[in-house]
């Protein structure tokens, strides 16, 4: 399973994992892929410091990514008190009486945080400062192409920049504004998705951009088939995410049994993308919650960031409670595969080896 982007990376498969967990990208990335760290989660950007100096200690030498959620356009951004005052007072009481109809408590006092600094375009551009003073091959934005300057800062540093898709106009933009690599992100998706699928999608892109413009496969992916199937459509690679949530390392982010029973129960057919994580549409695991926000009382959800501040106390309520039917919880389609918690290595030898046997298989038919 070797690609050129192999090659411009120093990677030994082409598969790279999203993951807020530094635990799972140097995981990863020890194991022969590219991890890629997402920085949403740090509103300090000592902590990121910190978490990036340890993952330059604990890749053994190899190479790793950065995923920051900057959007193009650069909005007029106030302090968070401006933008707590934009919030309608009834989707403050909402978010508020259905807390209370599932049963979930308040946060000890003194616990929680702030989950709406890390959407602002401000921040975006400090976590980029903070990276560009490590070791990243690659600096990934979730929100498609990060503004031209930014791009250029990237190009300076010798660190390629990677950009997701959701359609063949958006992969071309991309292009146009500098950007290097196309992550073609499908439907099945979790988090931040568009409306084509993968395998729709993927061969659009390909076409839309040509030869010279590496694209990776995202959405759906979780496998070894379905490795090679992104392969046949025409990437370089795939991006992966969902698949990562359930792994050992990713324990020390995120452990308690309700979140490890929601999706480990879940089928694939257990997730709806909505607008009430961050007020664009996302990918999530069907529960309770996402039910609330669908009946039909409940208010329309604002747009980014407003919606990511108006619920963010609401989530760290709601995953610390540790209830599996309420768990707020961004994946994709791939759930339905998360059967177990198993260490990262695993999960990465289980996709070359079976992406070695549907090869295999294939050249056999073709024979």
């Amino acid at each position: 399973m070797r690609t050129a982007i192999c090659d411009t990376f120093g990677i030994d498969y082409p598969i790279f994992a999203f993951t807020p967990s530094e635990h799972v990208a140097a995981a990863v990335s020890r194991a022969g892929g590219l991890g890629v760290l997402g920085c949403v989660r740090f509103n300090d950007t000592d902590e990121l410091e910190r978490t990036l100096s340890w993952l330059d200690d604990n890749t053994d030498g190899k190479p790793y990514g950065v995923d920051i959620v900057m959007p193009m356009k650069i909005p007029t951004e106030g302090t968070s008190v401006d933008l707590k005052s934009m919030i309608p007072e009834e989707h403050i009481s909402f978010v508020e009486r259905t807390l209370q109809r599932l049963g979930v408590p308040p946060l000890p006092e003194g616990e929680g945080r702030d989950g709406v600094l890390g959407w602002l375009h401000s921040v975006a551009r400090s976590h980029l400062d903070v990276a560009l003073n490590h070791r990243p091959v690659l600096i990934a934005n979730a929100l498609g192409s990060p503004p031209v300057d930014v791009i250029e800062k990237c190009h300076e540093h010798g660190v390629l920049v990677a950009a997701l898709a959701g359609a063949a106009k958006h992969a071309r933009s991309h292009v146009a504004n500098g950007v290097d690599i196309i992550v073609a992100q499908g439907y099945e998706a979790g988090g931040h998705t568009g409306e084509i699928a993968s395998m729709v999608l993927q061969p659009d892109i390909v076409d839309a951009v040509g030869p010279d413009v590496p694209v990776l496969g995202a959405g759906g992916i979780g496998s070894g088939r379905q490795i090679a199937a992104s392969l046949a459509l025409g990437s370089q690679g795939v991006w992966t995410g969902s698949i990562w949530l359930g792994t050992a390392e990713y324990q020390n982010l995120q452990s308690n049994a309700g979140w490890t029973e929601a999706f480990t129960r879940a089928t694939s057919s257990d997730t709806v993308r909505t607008r009430i994580y961050t007020g664009k549409p996302a990918r999530l695991l069907k529960t309770k919650w996402t039910e609330a926000w669908a009946e039909t009382e409940a208010p329309e959800p604002l747009p980014m960031p407003l919606q990511n501040l108006l619920v963010a106390d609401a989530h760290n309520r709601i995953n610390a409670s540790g209830d599996p039917d309420v768990i707020s919880m961004p994946i994709g389609q791939i759930v339905g595969r998360m059967n177990e918690v198993r260490p990262v290595a695993d999960v990465m030898a289980d996709l070359v080896a079976e992406f070695e046997q549907t090869v295999t298989r294939l050249e056999a038919i073709r024979k």
